[in-house]
């Protein structure tokens, strides 16, 4: 710290860390209390609660929130490009920084006028991705809002549209593989111009004589413990963990797994709109990845 504080300053600091840190987060539908504009400033458009970000030829734009967190929930309401929406994607996501971060992705891949919209959904542990799983959603997500939610806590992350779970991933570090929870996470949407693979894997491109592509958010809401930059890994996940004095509703036990009800809705997401799946994709993995053996017999 260089010159040495006197004994009631640097009590005053770790208190006013503390509680910063252990307030159970923000919750906001206004953008700019929790988000900010990351690039292309002249490409986002304001409409009261309503934010409208486009992709045009020249760029497209993305956002990330102010602050940093630990376990929680985040959702936003999304409708996406309408129209013509071939080649483009629509991200919203959790990150946290460095080669080896973690990362839970929805990617929205546009598709010609009538073709459903399809939904990625990606976990990246240590830097590592390659779990891809694809849906058709069940209704067009283009005419309307819908929710499109996070939950992350020390027992799993779970995917969530419009409250409905379609994907589940679980900690099975009991069983030798990591799981997310050292690394603090910034959330984080972006719209861009992919045609070499988001549609048909790339035989379908963009046409810009649709532009600009428009997807529009409203509803913004974080609730999780708010991370500092000075915290180390082991004291935020501390700091973040329910303990004798402080209780974090993402802790829980209701919410160490899905409800019956959830596991059921689950089970019908994935029995009538999962097109793809990487536990099921042999020639990718020849030896099934563990924990989709334990998810199998889960669900």
């Amino acid at each position: 710290m260089g010159a040495k504080l006197p004994m009631g300053c640097v009590m005053l600091w770790v208190c006013v860390g503390l509680v910063m840190l252990m307030g159970s987060g923000v919750s906001s539908s206004k953008f700019d209390e929790l988000f900010e504009p990351g690039w292309a400033l002249d490409h986002f458009v304001y409409e009261g609660e309503t934010l409208k970000m486009k992709l045009d030829n020249f760029s497209g734009a993305g956002f990330s929130s102010k602050n940093k967190y630990m376990f929680g929930k985040v959702t936003v309401d999304i409708k996406l490009v309408e129209g013509d929406s071939a080649g483009t994607v629509t991200a919203f996501y959790m990150s946290s920084d460095g080669p080896k971060h973690h990362e839970f992705d929805f990617e929205f891949l546009g598709n010609t006028t009538g073709e459903p919209y399809v939904v990625q959904t990606n976990v990246y542990v240590n830097g590592v991705g390659n779990r891809e799983q694809r849906l058709n959603l069940w209704f067009d997500p283009t005419t309307d809002f819908h929710s499109y939610s996070i939950l992350w806590n020390q027992r799993q992350v779970v995917f969530l549209v419009d409250e409905t779970p379609i994907r589940v991933h679980s900690n099975l570090e009991h069983k030798g593989l990591p799981y997310p929870k050292d690394q603090a996470m910034g959330v984080y949407s972006s719209i861009w111009n992919a045609d070499d693979w988001a549609t048909q894997g790339g035989r379908v491109k963009t046409d810009w004589s649709h532009a600009p592509f428009i997807a529009s958010y409203t509803n913004f809401k974080i609730d999780g413990c708010v991370c500092q930059a000075t915290v180390n890994a082991a004291n935020m996940l501390q700091q973040c963990s329910s303990s004798a004095e402080k209780k974090f509703w993402w802790d829980e036990p209701r919410l160490a797994e899905l409800s019956l009800h959830q596991s059921h809705e689950l089970l019908w997401v994935r029995a009538k709109h999962m097109i793809y799946d990487y536990c099921k994709d042999a020639t990718r993995f020849p030896v099934t990845p563990v924990e989709c053996q334990h998810h199998h017999h889960q669900h």
